[in-house]
């Protein structure tokens, strides 16, 4: 699998381009709650990895990947680690904005 998703082509919904690593506040962190291949963990997956069905705002933790393939020796663009927690503060420490990507197909 090769997508096509990397620091020039993430953008914001007005064309904006995302902050990454090397850029201040690095945000490359997209909230994902899948594993690498792209499938949702399994129910009985230990942990939380959607901050509870996307619903909670401190408790928890949300599988992340990064826009940019970058960070942590890891270049998964939706599955590179556990968010701190839930919060607004939690997901910008961790590296991210609490952003989540849409993706159009054809």
């Amino acid at each position: 699998m090769n997508p096509n998703i990397i620091k020039r082509t993430a953008v914001d919904e007005n064309g904006a381009k995302i902050n990454g690593v090397g850029d201040s506040p690095n945000e490359h962190d997209i909230l994902t709650g899948s594993m690498a291949d792209g499938m949702a963990y399994f129910p009985w997956a230990e942990g939380d990895h959607t901050c509870s069905n996307w619903t909670s705002s401190g408790e928890g933790s949300a599988q992340v990947g990064h826009h940019d393939r970058h960070g942590g020796g890891n270049t998964s663009w939706n599955s590179a680690h556990g968010s701190r927690g839930c919060s607004q503060d939690a997901l910008t420490g961790t590296g991210g904005a609490g952003l989540f990507y849409c993706f159009a197909g054809e």
